[in-house]
């Protein structure tokens, strides 16, 4: 299809995937439901087997913006790298970033796109569903925003909890909630967005990272480089997917504090790990 996508894509969206097709369907669905259409795809597959690039190819077809296949040989978990493979394909000069098992919300990449601002980067929030209910969703609850209405989450089982407002505080309620909120504004892998020359300024991930927080090291960097962030995990909403997590180890999340506090310690901006060799 691919119909009414401007020839100058000004907005390269980053999907996060590994052999998770039903997941990853669902969310290039909620994209081909976003109501600012002007961006690019670009799926950062860490090593899937063929069905994945299958539903890519198959997708393609049925989706109106264009999708850029990035895959790297199978080597455990290195998301930073293929991120990095991503970031130097991606045509457009601001960057979101997500996963491919979060499904993003009509007005996303909207809302992303409204609030972007030189000197800053956009820390989004998300809301976990149960498996049952991950399961459940179907490419016509992601057109009619069903698993965005929280009487229809209710019906499936969702308990009543604060979390809640992520999804039904609208206008002045989600601003004030995004300025009241405890949680300071990281770079968050599932839903941020920044500028590409930003991140190219500080070379991108840090390859030595594993799973465990990769992605608020270069937010940290960010910082030490004079960028700045906001906060809005009640506007930019996406639900996530649940999923076993395999690939987290003592010995990942160890080795990836230890690199944190040094970024941290000695303010570093650049990653000799990164982009650049």
């Amino acid at each position: 299809m691919n119909t009414n996508v401007d020839e100058s894509v000004k907005i390269s969206i980053i999907i996060s995937t590994y052999n998770a097709e039903e997941w990853l369907q669902k969310v290039l669905w909620g994209f081909n439901c976003q109501n600012y259409k002007n961006f690019e795809i670009v799926i950062a597959d860490d090593g899937s087997g063929p069905k994945t690039k299958a539903l890519i190819d198959l997708m393609r077809e049925e989706v109106f913006y264009p999708i850029v296949h990035v895959w790297q040989e199978d080597d455990g978990f290195q998301k930073s790298r293929i991120l990095n493979k991503a970031l130097v394909n991606c045509k457009g000069e601001y960057i979101i970033m997500t996963d491919g098992d979060c499904i993003p919300r009509e007005d996303f990449v909207h809302v992303h796109y409204l609030n972007k601002s030189h000197g800053y980067f956009i820390s989004g929030g998300y809301y976990m569903l149960p498996m049952n209910i991950s399961k459940l969703i179907t490419k016509e609850d992601i057109e009619a925003q069903s698993c965005f209405d929280i009487n229809w989450l209710k019906e499936k089982g969702i308990p009543k909890t604060f979390k809640n407002n992520k999804l039904t505080a609208k206008g002045f309620m989600s601003r004030m909630l995004n300025i009241i909120t405890p949680t300071k504004a990281s770079w968050n892998g599932h839903n941020s967005s920044g500028w590409k020359k930003d991140i190219l300024n500080v070379n991108g991930f840090d390859e030595r990272m594993q799973y465990g927080g990769q992605d608020r090291e270069l937010g940290e960097r960010l910082f030490n480089f004079g960028i700045k962030s906001k906060q809005l995990r009640y506007s930019a909403v996406c639900v996530h997917l649940d999923h076993k997590r395999g690939y987290k180890t003592p010995e990942s999340i160890a080795k990836n504090v230890k690199i944190r506090r040094e970024t941290r310690n000695r303010k570093l901006v650049w990653t000799h790990y990164g982009i650049t060799k």
